[in-house]
């Protein structure tokens, strides 16, 4: 027998892991500004684009020795940007415990072919820390998207490094709390914690990267949007707002919107606050609840965007890799038609499970009045079988 429907839908029942939720009260009309029909390069189409920089610097918190860059092709496009520029000066490890991570190491091995060493963990996991070789270049993700877990903190870096640290921040950004002094390298997409739109990255560099650019060549070719030096220098117009191709501007207002409404709020602590709330409601809901668990069963690294579950029922857990992606489909069916939850299942190179984005611009109202319809899902799923 299924469940009685839940008598109240979540108001905004968006709870994809990108682009993932708007923010609260955003509309189309708030974009008005948006230097439409207009060069990105003129006086202030660069003036917007410097804008969403130093907003950025700001909110996130980014030292002013840091150069901030927006550049194309998401958080893909800026760690690649990162990885081609930077790596091959000395050896290199990667990081991977989740879809993304072994997407770096790919490009590592295959594309690059700089035989890395690799440290993986299954997902839920993350790999022994302490093994990271400081004299190493280190590729990693602070926050696996499709895996749920984080890395605890950065004191597994060492202050006295000899590599360079490249993280792929993208899902952490404004939920999490970056040590800036053990990060030379930090990229995200606008789409994650800050609900923009998607296809803009932004590439952070410390000082040790600046001085790897400059004093470093290496011996592959770069695509033009690689391209970060002229002439052995710096590109800086690159970091002060002039793009390497063309953004939309629409785009970049949206960001800018999603910034100011963050600083409303009161800037990094209170968008920390609102993800850690999310995650809370989720956590009160699956210790109550017999048919659900983490995927990431440490509470240390599990993290506070990115939730993943995994159906520990019996009757579920007895079928076959397959059968319970087509059950969980079952349920993301059932409540994609009562409108209660869109776009919740777990990543396709990931364990069958649900994923529940719980960053800033989610309300944890949402996330608690999903949670009676999950059950509900379930029920109704399992009824079918």
């Amino acid at each position: 027998m299924t469940l009685q429907k839940p008598a109240i839908t979540p108001d905004r029942p968006f709870f994809s892991s990108g682009p993932c939720a708007k923010r609260p009260g955003w509309s189309l009309a708030n974009l008005e500004n948006a230097q439409l029909g207009r060069s990105h390069r003129s006086k202030p189409g660069k003036a917007r684009l410097k804008d969403a920089i130093d907003k950025t610097r700001k909110v996130l918190g980014v030292p002013d020795e840091y150069l901030i860059g927006i550049v194309p092709a998401s958080d893909t496009g800026a760690v690649e940007m990162a990885m081609w520029s930077l790596l091959g000066e000395r050896p290199v490890s990667v990081l991977a415990w989740e879809s993304f991570g072994e997407g770096w190491v790919t490009d590592a091995v295959k594309q690059l072919k700089i035989d890395p060493v690799v440290l993986r963990a299954d997902y839920g996991e993350i790999p022994d820390l302490a093994q990271v070789d400081p004299s190493h270049d280190i590729v990693f993700t602070w926050n696996g998207t499709t895996s749920g877990v984080r890395v605890p903190g950065a004191d597994w870096i060492r202050a006295d490094r000899e590599g360079l640290t490249i993280c792929d921040a993208t899902s952490a950004a404004f939920a999490q709390d970056l040590d800036w002094p053990k990060l030379d390298v930090v990229t995200y997409s606008w789409q994650k914690v800050m609900g923009g739109e998607a296809a803009h990255g932004m590439l952070i560099l410390g000082p040790r990267a600046v001085d790897r650019l400059e004093s470093y060549t290496p011996p592959w070719p770069l695509p033009k949007i690689f391209r970060l030096t002229k002439g052995g220098k710096l590109n800086a117009s690159i970091f002060e707002g002039a793009t390497i191709n063309t953004p939309s501007m629409l785009c970049v207002e949206d960001y800018i919107d999603a910034l100011d409404w963050a600083e409303s709020l009161g800037g990094l602590s209170a968008l920390q606050a609102r993800a850690n709330a999310n995650l809370a409601a989720l956590e009160n809901w699956v210790a109550r609840t017999e048919w659900v668990d983490f995927l990431c069963a440490d509470e240390a690294i599990r993290s506070n965007t990115s939730v993943t579950l995994k159906i520990t029922d019996s009757r579920v857990a007895a079928m076959s890799a397959d059968a319970q992606r087509a059950f969980v489909k079952q349920m993301e069916k059932h409540l994609e038609v009562e409108k209660a939850a869109f776009d919740i299942g777990g990543y396709r190179d990931a364990p069958p499970g649900l994923r529940i984005w719980c960053g800033a611009t989610v309300e944890t109202r949402d996330v608690e009045n999903l949670t009676p319809w999950l059950d509900w899902a379930f029920e109704t799923a399992l009824a079918a079988e």
